[in-house]
């Protein structure tokens, strides 16, 4: 299955079971990319938001005026932060954000219960990686991809640059069948 893929200088199409790194500066604009990737040729879509709220996730997906009706969200914050949360048919919460097994569970039942064509994202492993370990983050990403083939689906693994080490920013984008570098200033690189 092909997935068109509406993101300034990628490729038009991705082959399902493809995993797509963001690299981001810290204070990159990541909200407009992500989007982009839900729009277009999607029956259904996941958001795991490690960074934050089902609320936000929300309003982002409003703000950018991305079909909700489509829309799934795992918030793994909301507990640990102590907000009040209210499990829905679209809104799923894990016991905490460094839940590895929760998350990866919850991202094989959507992938399970949903025909057609199906887009995740991954919002942040760079979070991931701060509550549960670069190792834990990494092997979760392994565990996630396998799903996306498995399953002939996409998805979008949010990393930001900074807070880690070249070496371990370079283990994460081995594991890729593509790479888009956002730049300070907004532009594209993107390598598949």
């Amino acid at each position: 299955m092909e997935y068109t893929l509406e993101i300034d200088g990628t490729p038009a199409t991705i082959p399902g079971g493809t995993g797509v790194l963001l690299l981001h500066p810290s204070t990159g604009e990541t909200d407009r990319i992500d989007t982009d990737f839900f729009k277009t040729d999607t029956d259904n879509f996941l958001v795991v938001s490690t960074r934050t709220t089902a609320r936000e996730v929300r309003q982002k997906l409003e703000y950018y005026d991305v079909d909700e009706e489509q829309a799934e969200i795992l918030d793994t914050l909301s507990i640990e932060r102590g907000y009040s949360r209210r499990s829905s048919d679209t809104v799923h919460y894990v016991a905490a954000p460094d839940d590895v097994d929760g998350i990866v569970d919850h991202i094989e039942g959507f992938l399970a219960e949903h025909d057609g064509k199906r887009r995740i994202s991954i919002d942040s492993v760079t979070e991931l990686a701060y509550y549960a370990g670069d190792e834990q983050a990494l092997e979760a990403v392994d565990r996630i991809l396998e799903l996306l083939a498995e399953y002939d689906a996409v998805g979008l693994f949010h990393l930001a640059k900074d807070p880690h080490d070249a070496d371990l920013v370079d283990r994460f984008r081995d594991r890729f069948d593509g790479v888009i570098d956002l730049d300070e200033d907004g532009s594209i690189d993107a390598d598949f």
